[in-house]
């Protein structure tokens, strides 16, 4: 977003300050925005604590993002020096699934919001709001899925919501299908009044779905989940996919949804407002054999936007082979020619998760064919 430099800042009267308020309101539910709230950019030193804290018990794992460098993330001002407030817009992403995929092929899951480039709609609504307030004489930057700033203190301080036991924002009413992201901006905005419960008693009460519903028990308790187990994380993190939760993996090849859809909040949502029609242009599914005969080139053009460790497509490769050990078929030839393939290349972490899914879906004859030694990382 334009960023000029700006000699004084004009002057802001209470007429003012109400009026570009409605205006960056107006703006962002124009664009398609499900909430908009303005709060100030004073340091996150709570939030900077917590995340500090949960990086030396190891929770975040080898996550970085806003882990990266707390100090950075919770302070508005290390991304726009001068900053008095922040704009902080919800985008919605609940969508029904698209066409099933082809019969007989197995496919791999993709979570809802990585389903196609939300945070590219998100960026482009907040970019509207900067764009205004920087015709108006002010300083703004668009700040979305950025390790700048921790998206969802933000938004709980603007009052778009809670913090779920499942570690997530719920808006009142319409749920956590959502994208957040800000407008940082040197413009002294008058703060939103909050648009539903701030704590998570007030607006979880006695419900523990989410945490009884994740399959790897990520979230160790109200509100904090274990990126160590967390399966939204793992197929994210470089290296070997944990032995121990391969099987929960299921058919899932990037995100997991599970706290999320068994959510009353959510739950309600669908039954008040049904959902609208997929975008035509949403992945839901991925084949998974296709997926392990593509090139580097062709898996980074189709799945680029995602986080993928180190830009490399073997972690791409590394998921599809788990997801494919549990919902395969060892008697088609297809899967069985990519796993052999697999099995007898040169890159051994593509070759013991090979061994593994060939193991689970009965296919040991593979194992002997081509030299293995059986090991299938347990």
């Amino acid at each position: 977003m334009p960023s000029p430099a700006v000699t004084a800042s004009p002057a802001l009267t209470a007429e003012i300050r109400a009026r570009l308020g409605r205006d960056v309101t107006a703006l962002g539910a124009a664009a398609g925005l499900a909430a908009v709230g303005i709060t100030g950019a004073e340091v996150f030193h709570a939030t900077r604590v917590d995340l500090e804290s949960r990086r030396s018990r190891g929770l975040s794992a080898d996550m970085q993002f806003t882990y990266r460098n707390p100090a950075r993330s919770t302070d508005p001002g290390r991304t726009l020096s001068g900053a008095r407030s922040l704009v902080v817009g919800a985008l919605g992403y609940r969508r029904q699934d698209p066409d099933d995929p082809p019969a007989g092929r197995p496919q791999g899951t993709v979570a809802r919001y990585a389903r196609r480039d939300h945070y590219a709609t998100l960026r482009t609504a907040l970019g509207g709001i900067a764009d205004h307030l920087v015709a108006e004489g002010w300083r703004a930057r668009v700040v979305a899925d950025d390790n700048a700033l921790v998206d969802r203190a933000a938004a709980q301080r603007a009052g778009l919501g809670w913090f779920g036991r499942n570690s997530l924002l719920l808006l009142p009413g319409l749920g956590s299908w959502f994208v957040l992201g800000s407008v940082v901006t040197d413009a002294p905005l008058d703060p939103s009044s909050p648009i539903g419960a701030s704590a998570p008693a007030e607006g979880c009460g006695t419900c523990h779905r989410c945490r009884t519903a994740c399959p790897t028990g990520a979230l160790v308790a109200d509100g904090v989940l274990d990126a160590r187990r967390c399966l939204a994380w793992l197929v994210q993190a470089p290296g070997t996919f944990p032995v121990e939760f391969r099987e929960a993996l299921g058919d899932r090849i990037y995100g997991c949804d599970d706290c999320q859809q068994v959510c009353p909040v959510n739950l309600a949502a669908d039954r008040r407002t049904p959902q609208l029609p997929a975008e035509a242009d949403t992945v839901a599914t991925v084949d998974l054999v296709a997926m392990l005969a593509a090139t580097d080139e062709a898996l980074i053009d189709a799945h680029g936007r995602w986080y993928i460790a180190g830009r490399d497509p073997r972690h791409l490769r590394r998921n599809a082979l788990v997801a494919l050990g549990n919902v395969g078929d060892g008697a088609d030839p297809a899967t069985a020619e990519a796993l052999a393939r697999h099995i007898e290349g040169d890159d051994e972490l593509l070759a013991e998760h090979a061994r593994w899914a060939a193991t689970r879906l009965g296919r040991t004859d593979l194992l002997v064919r081509h030299g293995s030694d059986g090991g299938c990382g347990g």
